[in-house]
Formats: structure tokens, sequence, C-alpha cells
């Protein structure tokens, strides 16, 4: 039986445990289980892989750049991103990759107007990093904004009509507004967002955000994780299969 599975920290309301079990009965593919495997410390993960022989694992919220000193490898992008988000057991070596940034990339680039030269990027955890590499590599400038900014961040009080004016695509990293907190919301101003904003959220459950439901209500266009998710999944798939 080949092993894979997902660790993080919250879990019950993963999309990918449903989905890889969903694409080993569609696909007729045999001989494969997909776990969820909730850790309370990153420091249970080398307890986890003592006890169980793994083909691959997914990372989440919270240890996307934690995890990286228990791995052997990391690809380039990984290494470039500081984040990972899928492991690969190939060997006995533990290689670290990130298609995150492949997901997001894939599921936004539909969407891109020559218009959107500037992202504001709310958050700063490893999803985040994923999300300015990709925008980077395709000449797209990032700011990011955080709660506790460095200097080359803003605070979520600094953003006003000019910042939101000169950002017309604005992507939020965070796990605000993920089932079952639904009220939740990142802190912008949504009075200055306009049909002109593309706005994302990676969160996918529920498809449609508070964050989302009031971009939309301001005629901004949207979208939500679920495209980027089965996008970095079939990546990670490919990695695992290799």
């Amino acid at each position: 039986m080949k092993q894979y599975g997902l660790i993080g920290k919250t879990l019950d309301h993963s999309f990918s445990k449903s989905y890889f079990e969903n694409k080993f009965i569609t696909e007729h593919i045999q001989n494969a289980s997909y776990s969820n495997f909730p850790l309370e410390s990153i420091e249970e993960f080398k307890s986890l892989i003592k006890k169980t022989t793994f083909r691959g694992l997914n990372v989440t919220i919270p240890y996307k750049s934690s995890i990286i000193p228990f791995l052997d490898e990391l690809s380039e992008e990984a290494k470039s991103i500081g984040a990972v988000n899928t492991i690969h057991f190939k060997n006995n070596r533990l290689i670290g990759y990130n298609t995150d940034y492949l997901g997001f990339h894939n599921a936004i680039k539909p969407f891109l107007q020559n218009t959107m030269e500037q992202a504001l990027i709310l958050g700063t955890g490893g999803a985040s990093k994923a999300v300015v590499y990709a925008l980077e590599k395709i000449g797209i400038k990032c700011l990011c904004v955080s709660r506790l900014p460095n200097e080359q961040q803003l605070n979520y009080n600094q953003l006003n009509d000019l910042v939101l004016k000169h950002h017309l695509l604005i992507v939020n990293t965070t796990p605000l507004g993920t089932a079952p907190n639904i009220n939740e919301y990142p802190d912008i101003p949504y009075q200055f967002i306009t049909e002109q904003h593309l706005l994302v959220d990676l969160v996918y459950n529920p498809e449609e955000t508070l964050f989302l439901k009031k971009g939309r209500e301001n005629l901004a266009n949207i979208l939500n994780g679920k495209s980027m998710l089965i996008h970095q999944a079939e990546e990670a798939w490919k990695i695992w299969n290799s």
C-alpha cells in the first residue's frame, strides 16, 4: 500500500483527503491511501515518519516553513520561496517541493489583466511567499500586508484609497474566513474596491468568503482557492510518481 497524507494543525476542513480519495476511485488507482495527520507541534513529524512508511506528504498551515529543517533536500523553487507544501520520500531521502506557486499561477492566469501591474498580498506566511514568487516571475510587483510588518511591508491601518488604486490585484493568503470561522475577514477598506479589481482568496471553504463577498458587492472580479488547490495537488501527484 502506497501511503500519502497531509500534515498540518487543523485538518478537519481539508480539501486534500477527499480530492485524492476521489482521484484514486475515478482513475482506478489501486493500493494507495491518503490520510490526515494533525500535528500539535512540528516536532511530532519525527515520530510520525518513524511509525509510517510514506510515498508522499502534503504540508499545510502552519508548518510550510518550519518543516524545512527536517528535510534532506529542497527543490530550487522551495529554496527560493522558503516554504514547502509537498514532500517526496525517495531513496531514503525526504525532498521538499513547493507546488503552491504553480497551482496559484495556473489558477490566476486566465483572470489577469494588463492593468494589474502591482499586487497587494494579505499575509506573510508560507502561502504568501509562494504567491509572491509566482507573481514576480511574471512581472507583477508585490506589496505584503501584515499585522506585524517589517520595513518592506504595510500594516493594515496603512491601507487607503491610493494604495488600493495602484494595486488592482489583492490576494488573501491568511486563513481568515475559513470554516467554521466564516464571519472573519481581512481588515481592508473595501469601500475603495472597484470593478477594476480582482480579489483572490486562497481559502476555498466556504466557496465565497466574506472577503470575496465584499469584493463582489463592490463589482470586483473574485476567485477562490479551489482551482489553485486542484492544480497544486496534481503537481504534487506528478512529483510523487516521478
